[in-house]
């Protein structure tokens, strides 16, 4: 199985690693930093540099191990390669996965409507909650909450914890432990705010920026019905 290295650092660009197996245009690795598409979160993308030949790295996905599509030169089994993610692309990720865990917590601490859904891109994300409807003024203060997030600066950090612990300390309207396999004994669990009063701790195998305050202006863009109780929120991120 493929080592899953984003899980520990997500902010390394490049990194080295050994070729497994080669399966036509799919490369196995020993160790990666390329996130496969999971969660809402999209792939990463990047380069692939060898001896004789470079691959670009067009999909990433996670079945019984991580597999890269690639399209190029294909690098031989025990090939080393030096290995490159598509930093902006990986960037603009992390900043709207962690916006979206700060508008879930918004939703669900002052409408109690708990997210059932979301997808992030690199230029703007949805979340789909479940709330009969948000008006304009709603989301008007969505919005101004959740600047002053990002204007508080709060930390976003993550650590592994017992399954047990979790289902037992966790909010189980923010984290639906039940819906996990009975496999997953450990959790990843992403942190927002002071370690003793956290503003949002979910579990969470995706990848986040260090501080909220990276996240720039976040604008909510508007809202559409999805069914009945059932509310789709989009929002962007801009820098100034």
């Amino acid at each position: 199985m493929t080592e899953q290295l984003y899980l520990a650092d997500s902010s390394v660009a490049s990194f080295e690693a050994t070729v497994e197996r080669v399966l036509d245009d799919r490369v196995v690795l020993d160790r990666t930093h390329f996130y496969p598409a999971g969660g809402g979160q999209p792939n990463d993308t990047g380069t692939l540099r060898f001896d004789g030949g470079e691959a670009t790295v067009t999909d990433v996905q996670k079945k019984d191990t991580i597999y890269h599509t690639v399209d190029g030169d294909v690098p031989a089994e025990g090939d080393v390669v030096e290995a490159e993610l598509d930093w902006e692309r990986r960037r603009a990720h992390m900043r709207y996965h962690t916006a979206q865990h700060l508008l879930s917590a918004v939703l669900l601490d002052e409408f109690d409507a708990p997210t059932v859904g979301n997808q992030l891109y690199d230029d703007r994300a949805r979340l789909d909650a479940e709330y009969p409807k948000f008006s304009a003024d709603d989301l008007d203060d969505v919005e101004a909450r959740m600047n002053d997030l990002v204007d508080d600066a709060l930390a976003v950090r993550h650590y592994t914890m017992d399954r047990d612990a979790a289902e037992a300390e966790l909010d189980t309207e923010r984290t639906r432990i039940d819906l996990l396999p009975e496999s997953i004994t450990e959790l990843r669990i992403v942190e927002i705010g002071d370690e003793s009063d956290p503003f949002d701790r979910t579990a969470c195998a995706g990848t986040h920026v260090a501080s909220t305050a990276e996240l720039g202006r976040v604008d909510v863009t508007g809202r559409t019905t999805q069914g009945s109780d059932r509310e789709r929120v989009t929002f962007t991120l801009r820098d100034d």
